[in-house]
């Protein structure tokens, strides 16, 4: 089959590789219908992410048609239209069953470096190195999906692939970001990062009964969605954001504020960013959190700041003095995507959002290394890409 795989920093080929097949009794295999490439991704192909290895499969926003079923996957059947949560779960470990899918303790076979790394181990990902599994992802004509009765969900007939593919990932993260805040119905809820997953943010920040989201960003493209939601935008290039939100909440600062950027902040939004993008440069320092230290000062008294952007190692000069002073409520982590299909698939039904608003881009595998590239680069207002394999 067709996949696209990751051969070192910027280099992605769409190539050759073996099909997937059956290993065990709750895999399926699904035909890839839609994939995306997510913002996540990008941390890959620009060379942040450890432990890849030459022809890894990349993606992990994935749906499809099911193909072949294991003796045990017994929720699904052949021919079955489903959407495929990026986190891998077995559904029956102390984590699954509380919900927190994506701390499982069994899917995940490199968990001995995840935990030497971060102390334990989360779950296995699709197509996210040999430190969360090395399975490999979707952004490939088929996919073997593991404990296939625990994870993927039916979609219905009458909502198309677009619809419902970001119910794999960015939806619903955005969406757990939003969740985090607990939102009150006079509160002001400032979002950094306007990517796809701080879109699904704003939108479901407004949907849980914000009343004023501030979402700061620098690229036209993704400021004119936002507004196009209802936030107010700041320019984190034309405005010191410090000053406009204090300015904004009269002194007080935001109910909540949500990081959708994660390690990559653009070094041009401050001095400290730049410093963070030199230690990252000369092996310094293994991220860049100049939006986390930015959203903690701007957070008022006894706010909440929401971290869903990707960090992979140890953040330097987090003021949590401020933090601990101030009484601040930090929520964090990868999605458990399970938790979330039900009530967000019942809500695109409803018709209170279309996920798809956030495509701007669309190819098949063969576009898939040039649009990484477009995307990555945030060339020609690309704000979101989906293959068609």
């Amino acid at each position: 089959m067709k996949a696209l795989t990751w051969h070192g920093k910027g280099d992605i080929r769409c190539e050759s590789v073996p099909d997937p097949k059956i290993e065990n009794d709750r895999d399926v295999i699904i035909k890839v219908t839609a994939c995306a490439i997510c913002g996540s991704d990008v941390h890959i192909f620009n060379g942040l992410i450890p432990s890849m290895e030459h022809g890894d499969v990349l993606g992990h926003e994935t749906m499809g048609e099911v193909v072949e079923v294991g003796r045990r996957a017994t929720r699904l059947s052949v021919g079955d239209r489903v959407v495929v949560p990026f986190t891998i779960a077995c559904g029956e470990c102390f984590f699954c069953q509380r919900g927190f899918y994506s701390g499982c303790e069994r899917t995940n076979p490199d968990w001995e470096k995840a935990t030497k790394l971060w102390g334990n181990s989360p779950a296995g990902l699709f197509g996210y190195s040999h430190l969360l599994g090395g399975y490999s992802g979707g952004q490939a004509e088929y996919l073997r999906v593991p404990y296939a009765d625990a994870g993927p969900i039916k979609v219905p007939d009458e909502l198309t692939d677009e619809q419902v593919l970001f119910l794999s990932d960015i939806f619903p993260t955005g969406y757990m970001a939003a969740e985090f805040c607990d939102i009150n119905p006079a509160d002001t809820i400032a979002i950094w990062g306007c990517g796809p997953v701080g879109q699904m943010a704003i939108r479901s920040a407004f949907l849980l009964g914000a009343e004023r989201v501030i979402a700061v960003d620098t690229v036209p493209e993704r400021l004119r969605l936002a507004e196009a939601a209802g936030a107010m935008t700041l320019d984190f290039m034309q405005e010191d954001i410090y000053e406009r939100i204090m300015e904004i909440t009269h002194g007080r600062g935001a109910d909540a504020c949500i990081d959708a950027v994660g390690t990559e902040a653009d070094s041009r939004a401050s001095l400290d960013s730049f410093v963070d993008r030199v230690k990252v440069a000369t092996f310094m320092g293994t991220d860049r959190p100049h939006v986390l230290r930015q959203a903690i000062h701007c957070c008022r008294n006894f706010g909440t700041v929401s971290i869903v952007g990707v960090y992979g190692g140890y953040l330097d000069k987090i003021p949590m003095g401020s933090a601990i002073n101030r009484g601040l409520t930090f929520r964090m982590g990868q999605t458990p995507v399970q938790r979330y299909l039900p009530s967000l698939l019942d809500r695109i039904r409803k018709g209170e959002i279309d996920p798809s608003f956030v495509i701007t881009h669309r190819g098949g595998l063969d576009e898939g290394p040039a649009l990484y590239s477009t995307f990555g680069e945030r060339k020609d207002g690309c704000v979101k890409v989906v293959l068609k394999p």
